[in-house]
């Protein structure tokens, strides 16, 4: 066979006038198809097709395509109209062939739920990088802790070259704890190893709208090809399905299919799977058969860590220790906000030319830290500081005086005074009824040993923590 691939244009052998029939003929049949079929439909499945191999002798003809699935399904929904039309058009072809291209890079399907739904990229095109995910959210600007270390460790093995162990990944965690950075980081380190295989990415807002629309549009074969094409299929929110029947069908056939062809689902909520209200049963029974993971609050340990990787890149004005301190204790709601604070400071100290201090720092997000404002109760620090020292709550407001229960009772008086509005009177009546003097002691107390003894420090840092987290 003679190789007369549009894409290098060269003649390779064959007569300039048998190349220029094969051409005008080409051109003649895309612009009819693209009359009969639709704009939408061709441009999704035959606008990138190319001109492979002609064989003389046999009058056969390859027409090449980025991937054996869009060869197949081409093949299978439009072969015979293409063969009918070249065999009409009189440039010498009697056979069709559809086929891979060599080399072929395949689709990429890469979507964002803000963009508009993205058509298959044309064949013969050079592999791009996954460019509608943003760069700022891959894994090495990820920064983890306790609350979100699972989470973390699943996506990188779900992104790895190695085939998963687990499949799906369900990620769950409260709006703006890093979910959808996690499935940007996902999507980029896949396609940086593997960046034939196509990557699908949208919320499940998105994905029943187009259910719906192929649905009026009698494309729902369309939507459903392209939905199994995917190698990766990433799904943001999936809790905006619920109550919707034949969307929660489709999602629930498209899941089952790629999981038997092997390919990686990943999914994110705002709550665990058995907590999801309205979702089919048996789409709650496949997305807790692979592995959930959850990403909690992050806690001031992590939330000093974030920023200290901000400041890190921020340059100028520059963010002292007491500011970065300010803010972690004070935006606690999610990391979204906390960083959104940090860079308001930089983006004012920047228009303005002033320098950031605490004073300033305080001025400028004076609302968001009202809006972040929890009241921590005394009852809850009753609580914690049980659970923390292994003894039931009620003995915060008995009359044992034994020191395994006095201590942390001690304890809980003082972070009582250092973190609630609470009079002294008031927080003496909590715990049993005490006097306010005796709240004066433990908070003396405590304060002398936090000064001569590190556990007891280490135990109210530790305390702090929790409660502010």
């Amino acid at each position: 066979m003679k190789d007369i691939t549009a894409v290098i244009g060269g003649l390779s052998g064959l007569d300039t006038q048998q190349y220029a029939r094969l051409e005008t003929a080409w051109a003649t049949i895309r612009a009819g198809l693209r009359r009969d079929i639709g704009a939408r439909m061709f441009d999704q499945w035959l606008k990138a097709a190319q001109l492979g191999d002609y064989c003389p002798e046999s009058q056969t003809l390859d027409l090449l395509f980025a991937s054996d699935f869009t060869a197949n399904f081409v093949s299978g929904q439009f072969g015979d109209r293409l063969r009918m039309a070249w065999r009409c058009a009189e440039a010498g072809v009697r056979e069709v062939r559809l086929r891979r291209a060599p080399n072929a890079v395949g689709p990429r399907i890469l979507e964002l739920s803000a963009a508009p739904a993205a058509s298959v990229a044309e064949a013969g095109a050079a592999p791009q990088p996954a460019s509608n995910f943003q760069p700022r959210h891959g894994f090495d600007e990820f920064v983890t802790g306790d609350t979100n270390h699972l989470a973390f460790s699943a996506a990188q093995a779900m992104a790895g070259e190695a085939q998963p162990r687990f499949s799906p990944l369900f990620i769950h965690g409260g709006t703006g704890q890093g979910k959808t950075h996690l499935l940007h980081a996902i999507a980029q380190s896949f396609s940086a190893h593997s960046p034939s295989a196509p990557v699908l990415y949208m919320s499940a807002e998105r994905f029943m709208m187009e259910f719906v629309n192929a649905m009026r549009a009698n494309e729902t074969m369309m939507f459903k090809a392209r939905l199994r094409a995917a190698r990766l299929l990433l799904i943001d929110d999936i809790q905006f399905i619920a109550g919707k029947g034949s969307t929660q069908e489709e999602f629930l056939h498209t899941i089952n299919d790629l999981i038997d062809s092997g390919a990686r689902i990943v999914v994110t909520a705002d709550r665990a799977p058995q907590m999801l209200d309205a979702i089919d049963a048996r789409i709650l029974s496949r997305l807790a058969g692979g592995l959930v993971a959850d990403i909690r609050p992050a806690g001031l340990d992590l939330r000093l860590a974030i920023l200290e990787a901000k400041r890190a890149i921020a340059g100028d004005p520059p963010v002292p220790d007491a500011v970065v301190d300010f803010l972690a204790r004070s935006i606690r709601s999610n990391v979204r906000e906390l960083e959104g604070a940090f860079n308001k400071l930089i983006a004012y100290g920047q228009l303005t030319g002033r320098s950031i201090d605490l004073e300033f720092a305080q001025s400028m997000l004076a609302d968001a830290v009202r809006a972040n404002a929890r009241r921590i109760t005394v009852d809850e620090i009753q609580k914690v500081c049980a659970a923390h020292y292994k003894i039931d709550a009620a003995e915060m407001r008995s009359k044992r005086r034994a020191r395994a229960v006095a201590r942390p009772r001690q304890v809980a008086m003082y972070l009582a005074k250092k973190m609630t509005p609470r009079s002294l009177p008031e927080i003496g009546r909590i715990f049993g009824g005490r006097d306010h003097s005796t709240v004066i002691h433990a908070v003396r107390t405590i304060e002398e040993l936090r000064q001569n003894n590190p556990d007891i420090d280490a135990d109210i840092r530790a305390l702090q923590r929790l409660l502010e987290g």
